[in-house]
């Protein structure tokens, strides 16, 4: 999960994301993020897809935080206010969206960012898309490829990979810092005094402002913490124990319960 992110050195926003072309329906950037590298807060009027052929991405946005492995890829809608991090050495890519296409207009939130699971035809797609933008001289054939891919990244399903966040500021501070330190083995009750507030005053405002219970927020940091370690190579039992649960078993049982398979299975899609 984050450090703090006043600390992690900026990088500016890709120019590409900002060019409006209808006859450039799709627009693509291949960048290799180092670790511990955020790009400055920003939005632009292209929608964004971004997905890491290696490594876990962090996208940051409306006081949420989405958690992006291999497996999975993140739409950003143009005009949202956001940033892209990576915790690992990352390559990625990112695919922009003319805003005279409409994507997504049937999922559940259209307007919000979305974490998306991978099919075999859109890592394929992806991994095609630069030479067909770049090589590709009848503009037919490159059009109807754009739209394919389009077609295909309306059809992909959302993921449960992201944490909601709060406005409160006691809220605000609390989550932040267990963002920042999700080993915390500190009680409810002891963070309550930590942050100013009543254990009752943050039940309630983590239900009212996440939609979760302070037990399943607290739950669903930990195994997106236990992701990203995953992915950097970590063991199962070093991950688990790190981030306080009884064995490894008990860790995986709590990651099957989340994501519907084990650990390992769901890093490999």
């Amino acid at each position: 999960m984050p450090k703090n992110v006043a600390d992690t050195p900026f990088f500016e926003p890709s120019p590409v994301s900002y060019i409006i072309d209808p006859d450039r329906p799709l627009l693509i950037r291949s960048q290799t993020l180092v670790a511990n590298r955020i790009v400055r807060p920003h939005a632009h009027p292209r929608g964004q897809y971004a997905w890491a052929r290696k490594g876990v991405l962090r996208i940051i946005s409306d006081h949420s935080v989405w958690i992006v492995p291999p497996t999975h890829a993140v739409w950003i809608p143009g005009g949202t206010r956001h940033q892209v991090a990576s915790e690992t050495r990352a390559e990625v890519r990112h695919v922009f969206v003319d805003p005279s296409r409409a994507v997504r207009v049937g999922a559940p939130r259209p307007d919000r960012c979305a974490v998306l699971a991978v099919t075999a035809l859109m890592r394929e797609l992806t991994l095609r898309l630069e030479t067909i933008l770049a090589e590709e001289t009848d503009e037919t054939r490159r059009l109807r490829f754009c739209d394919m891919m389009i077609d295909e990244l309306d059809r992909l399903d959302e993921a449960p990979l992201n944490l909601p966040g709060g406005r409160d500021p006691r809220l605000v501070r609390l989550t932040r810092h267990l963002g920042e330190h999700p080993d915390d083995r500190r009680s409810l009750t002891e963070l309550a005094s930590f942050v100013g507030a009543s254990t009752r005053t943050l039940e309630r405002l983590f239900a009212e402002e996440t939609g979760l219970t302070y037990r399943r927020w607290r739950a669903r940091l930990r195994l997106l913490a236990a992701i990203e370690r995953l992915e950097r190579g970590d063991s199962t039992t070093a991950v688990a124990m790190s981030l306080g649960y009884s064995s490894p078993s008990a860790f995986t049982a709590s990651f099957r319960e989340e994501f519907g398979e084990p650990p390992r299975t769901f890093l490999r899609g």
